[in-house]
């Protein structure tokens, strides 16, 4: 099971990205995808997650309104569209696949974002 995040960079604040996390290895609409991020200092914490199979979806309320969390089940793929960032956004994002019955993370290396002026 491996997954690997892309999309990070800089943006300005009201900017947007879209984040990717594609899986191999497994089939994402049999897992869990969760995007976490963490920034400096801080704990590492959850952002966004969608059960592929059913499409239920959970935001953290930091975020509610400005992402959203979609996937592709042909590619193997889930997103994170980040609209109307906020400097409060920086930090490093880590996309997870996560097993349904035991929750079991399996951790991409992160892709940093950058919110700043």
């Amino acid at each position: 099971v491996q997954v690997v995040e892309s999309g990070g960079g800089l943006v300005q604040p009201g900017g947007s990205l879209r984040l990717s996390c594609a899986g191999s290895g497994f089939t994402f609409s049999t897992y869990v995808g969760r995007w976490y991020r963490q920034a400096p200092g801080k704990e590492r914490e959850l952002v966004a997650g969608i059960n592929s199979a059913n499409g239920i979806t959970y935001y953290a309320d930091s975020v509610k309104g400005r992402f959203s969390i979609s996937r592709d089940n042909a590619k193997n793929t889930v997103y994170l569209q980040m609209n109307s960032l906020k400097p409060e956004d920086t930090a490093v994002y880590y996309c997870a696949a996560v097993t349904i019955a035991t929750l079991r993370h399996y951790w991409g290396q992160g892709t940093q974002v950058t919110v700043s002026s």
